[in-house]
């Protein structure tokens, strides 16, 4: 299917280049407004450099007239944002839009894109999976979307997967070997307490995601309540926060037992109230991280939603920029990424018929500004 981005194809074009009348300073290439708006970064996807990670402070060996030597630290922090465009019919992934397409608020302020390109790499996941002593439905589905996630990857992939009830327990640590990631689902069998102490377990997993090097997701199957853990809800989404690189998707279960309860009169308000939050708190967690959650009826569902997912997390584009608040204070900035056209306003998509497209863009809602390490 073709898709057609309203005024999002027409370029500025650059400025010739002045006459120099002293000895050129870099190489033409290299000029800011060549690099944000030239199409190559889009066009060429295995070419493209990877953008470097924050730089660390630079402590600089400079002389004065006097031969004396003193150190220089400089601090320029660079925000690296992942972004997800997809359509809301389709689910596929957009490609081809430009810098000029994405408009960044931090906080609020319009930020300058200086780097837009496409990654497709192999992925590093934890499958963080509900098996309690609650509900064999729970039970159930977790198991069949656990097997259509493994069914999804890919050879190249890392998977680790952790179960958890009152505490968490290892299954497997991180292998490319799926025949022991099927085997760890498969010994699932007879689950031991009936607690399910979800914020303890999605605690100690960023933790044990955040010694790991790079991208991370975490895959959370349950049905989104938590009993007796000792982490709240508010200290969990701080977690959430303070952890970077690490994007969660969120797998509910028990869509159909509910449902089927709720229309044949068993389920009482207070259980209903409960299903919706703990719904909602899976929402959540997705959201924060840039994400998407899922609470399927039916396992038919579970292929187009695991496509949905291999689709986002191998396809993003990675927006770089340096933020107009440069101070390194550990406060959180609030982010929002939105479509533009040429002229700033809201970009369109339509199909080759000319039919409007709906879309989503899925990123991050923000992250912590570091401190500087003394």
């Amino acid at each position: 299917m073709t898709i057609a981005l309203s005024s999002a194809d027409a370029q500025t074009p650059v400025p010739a280049p002045v006459p120099p009348t002293a000895p050129p300073a870099s190489v033409p290439g290299d000029a800011g407004p060549q690099t944000d708006q030239g199409p190559l970064i889009i066009k060429k996807k295995s070419d493209s450099p990877d953008v470097p990670p924050p730089a660390a402070p630079d402590r600089e060996k400079i002389k004065n007239p006097n031969g004396e030597t003193f150190s220089l630290r400089v601090d320029v922090p660079i925000v690296s944002l992942d972004v997800n465009v997809i359509l809301d019919k389709t689910h596929q992934f957009v490609p081809g839009l430009k810098p000029a397409n994405f408009l960044v608020l931090e906080d609020g302020v319009e930020q300058d894109v200086q780097s837009v390109r496409i990654t497709q790499a192999p992925i590093t996941a934890v499958m963080l999976l509900e098996f309690a002593a609650n509900n064999y439905n729970y039970i159930r589905d977790m198991q069949n979307s656990a097997v259509g996630f493994y069914r999804s990857l890919k050879p190249d992939d890392y998977v680790a997967v952790i179960t958890y009830d009152m505490r968490t327990h290892i299954l497997t640590d991180f292998t490319s070997n799926k025949e022991i990631v099927a085997e760890s689902i498969r010994s699932l069998s007879i689950p031991g307490f009936s607690e399910t102490n979800l914020f303890d377990a999605l605690y100690e997993t960023l933790d044990r995601t955040s010694r790991i090097e790079g991208r991370k997701y975490i895959l959370l199957i349950g049905n989104g309540r938590d009993t007796f853990s000792k982490i709240t809800l508010d200290k969990i989404l701080a977690k959430i926060k303070a952890t970077p690189n690490v994007t969660i998707f969120t797998v509910g279960t028990g869509a159909l037992a509910s449902e089927m309860a709720d229309a044949g009169g068993g389920m009482s308000g207070v259980g209903r109230m409960n299903t919706l939050q703990a719904q909602n708190q899976l929402q959540t967690f997705a959201r924060m991280t840039g994400g998407l959650y899922f609470y399927p009826m039916f396992q038919g569902a579970l292929p187009d939603i695991f496509a949905q997912i291999s689709d986002s997390i191998r396809n993003q584009y990675v927006l770089t920029y340096r933020p107009t608040n440069n101070k390194n204070d550990g406060t959180y900035r609030k982010v929002k990424v939105l479509l533009v056209d040429n002229e700033g306003k809201p970009l369109k998509m339509q199909d080759e018929k000319q039919k409007p497209l709906k879309y989503s863009v899925v990123a991050r809602d923000g992250y912590n500004a570091k401190r500087p390490v003394e």
